[in-house]
């Protein structure tokens, strides 16, 4: 069965088949947990890899790379998050990076993803509550996903990193488990 579950902590720290990298349209290393990713896996096989793409992507892209020195996941998923300061669609290019994560997930016959918190950071514009929105737009894709994918199964982890990202993130999930329990769905 299917589930979501938040987690206080890193995703480039949690033992999963691929973890997300919150990645810039060029994919090159940069800050926050890109660069932490980048660290961890080996920044030159991972700087190689990503040259073998077709730059710049798009917002809402996501590819996929091989994890190399990362030894708790199998893949990085590199998702394409909207600039909220200078993007007119960032709604909807937020959901899509979420969404077609996982649909990277399943092309490549994987089950276990942990997302960082996309566009909630440098890319946040003007957002007022950035965690949430970007809290959301991962809730709204999983559900899509598991309704469009009934017989795969995944297992995603939000990764809310500080205690500040982790109180704005759990109010939004305690809403969408609620949510969930009264129209008896699981999986939250």
């Amino acid at each position: 069965m299917s589930r979501i579950e938040l987690i206080h902590g890193s995703c480039a720290d949690q033992n999963v088949d691929v973890i997300v990298n919150a990645a810039n349209r060029n994919l090159r290393e940069g800050g926050g947990i890109c660069g932490v990713i980048f660290s961890k896996a080996g920044p030159k096989e991972l700087a190689r890899a990503c040259r073998g793409y077709n730059t710049p992507l798009k917002d809402g892209d996501a590819v996929i790379t091989a994890a190399f020195n990362i030894s708790n996941a199998r893949a990085v998923i590199h998702a394409v998050g909207p600039d909220f300061s200078m993007t007119p669609r960032a709604f909807e290019e937020l959901y899509l990076a979420y969404y077609n994560s996982l649909l990277v997930l399943k092309e490549n016959d994987y089950h276990s993803i942990a997302f960082p918190l996309i566009s909630s950071g440098i890319f946040a514009g003007g957002l007022k509550n950035a965690v949430e929105v970007s809290v959301k737009q991962c809730i709204r894709a999983y559900r899509k996903f598991v309704k469009d994918n009934p017989d795969y199964d995944i297992n995603v982890k939000i990764c809310a990193f500080s205690e500040s990202e982790m109180d704005k993130a759990n109010a939004v999930f305690k809403d969408f488990s609620e949510q969930s329990k009264n129209d008896g769905k699981t999986g939250a």
